[in-house]
């Protein structure tokens, strides 16, 4: 069993990267900033950089703290923008003040999917990061909240900072958050429910432990925060779900003081362009491949056509495209060598008939393996089979 695994919990002293993302239920009350507890945060990020370690912060609350300036009331997308646009100048502002009284200095960054998915504007990103982190400057970190709406959107800051930690390479990633970790069923529902201490794979049966958001400032769950696990393990990097509510939690975390439900990578980590792949939030469409398709991508081959048994969705070429088994699980994500009309027409043939079938001779690869980011480890998959 994954739980019986060792728990880490050095490993929050032992990283030499590190995102701490911060819930809007620990940073905002009634609509108020907890001073306190933010001030007790900054001394632990303090504490963290004198042991030589670099920290991002990612952080919720921009909302939260906006909304009592919109009469405490968020009726639609463009209330919630206007509560973040006013929400955020506080938030920052908190958090440079926190940091100062330490002598540390933070740097503000809004992002949005664009600024991750789009390739140049991800490098973009990551350069800005490393600049401010080799200079011992703390970014914090927060989805644009302003523009960013509907699919356009990361949707839950626990994904942003599971998309930090690729950016930065961290070697972990903590989610402080109002629970402690995952447990074998909802502990709100079910009070004695056992604590899962270490999960080293994603798997169908560990995403079905995920429950509903336990705030009613927050945007993600359970099932958010096992989305941005997948995403970390893929980097190679740890993560940690630590309740997060008491002041001084981190340090406690960093003591071994505190439960926490540990991800622990279990295989190499993707390259960073296919990290960058399999971090798409909302995939054009979706191709259905074969057990033998299945196998041969598994062996680290590339995606014909001859695999195909279905594609779903309107994409064009280069778009990112879910890839899923048959029996309905979601193996990967790759960018796709040509558009859903002629995807469709050659699906299930070889590519020596595609000029004859389209009128030219593309790629032999619906999706080649260099472009090709597998989201769930094989043994996970066949464990759910």
């Amino acid at each position: 069993m994954q739980h019986e695994q060792e728990i880490p919990t050095d490993r929050l002293l032992k990283a030499k990267r590190v995102v701490i993302k911060v819930g809007s239920a620990l940073l905002v009350e009634r609509g108020r900033l907890r001073r306190r507890w933010l001030d007790a945060l900054a001394a632990d990020i303090v504490a963290m950089r004198a042991r030589g370690q670099q920290v991002a912060l990612v952080t919720s609350g921009a909302v939260g703290i906006g909304r009592a300036a919109l009469g405490g009331v968020i009726r639609d997308l463009s209330d919630r923008q206007a509560a973040a646009a006013v929400g955020q100048i506080r938030l920052f502002d908190a958090y440079r003040r926190a940091l100062a009284r330490y002598g540390a200095v933070g740097a503000q960054m809004l992002l949005t999917p664009g600024d991750t998915e789009d390739r140049l504007r991800h490098l973009n990103a990551r350069a800005t990061m490393e600049a401010l982190l080799t200079r011992s400057i703390i970014p914090i970190v927060n989805e644009n909240d302003t523009v960013a709406f509907d699919k356009h959107k990361f949707g839950d800051n626990d994904r942003l900072a599971a998309r930090v930690g690729q950016l930065i390479s961290a070697d972990l990633v903590v989610l402080l958050s109002d629970v402690d970790g995952l447990y074998e069923a909802d502990p709100r529902s079910v009070p004695d429910a056992a604590h899962i201490p270490v999960v080293t794979a994603i798997t169908p049966e560990i995403k079905a432990k995920a429950g509903r958001a336990g705030s009613s400032l927050g945007t993600g769950g359970m099932a958010a925060k096992i989305a941005a696990a997948s995403l970390a393990l893929g980097a190679g990097s740890y993560m940690a779900i630590a309740n997060g509510q008491k002041n001084g939690a981190l340090g406690a975390l960093a003591r071994g003081e505190a439960r926490a439900t540990w991800f622990v990578p279990s295989s190499e980590p993707l390259t960073v362009r296919k990290q960058w792949i399999a971090a798409t939030v909302e995939p054009s469409g979706t191709i259905i491949v074969d057990a033998g398709a299945v196998k041969a991508l598994y062996a680290g081959n590339s995606l014909l056509s001859v695999g195909v048994t279905a594609v779903e969705g309107e994409f064009s070429l280069g778009d990112p495209v879910r890839v899923r088994s048959a029996m309905g699980q979601d193996i990967g994500i790759g960018l796709i060598s040509y558009d859903s009309d002629d995807a469709r027409i050659i699906a299930r043939k070889r590519s020596e008939h595609f000029e004859a079938l389209l009128g030219y001779q593309g790629p032999d690869a619906l999706i080649h393996r260099d472009n090709l980011a597998m989201t769930i480890h094989q043994d996970a998959m066949e464990e759910a089979q």
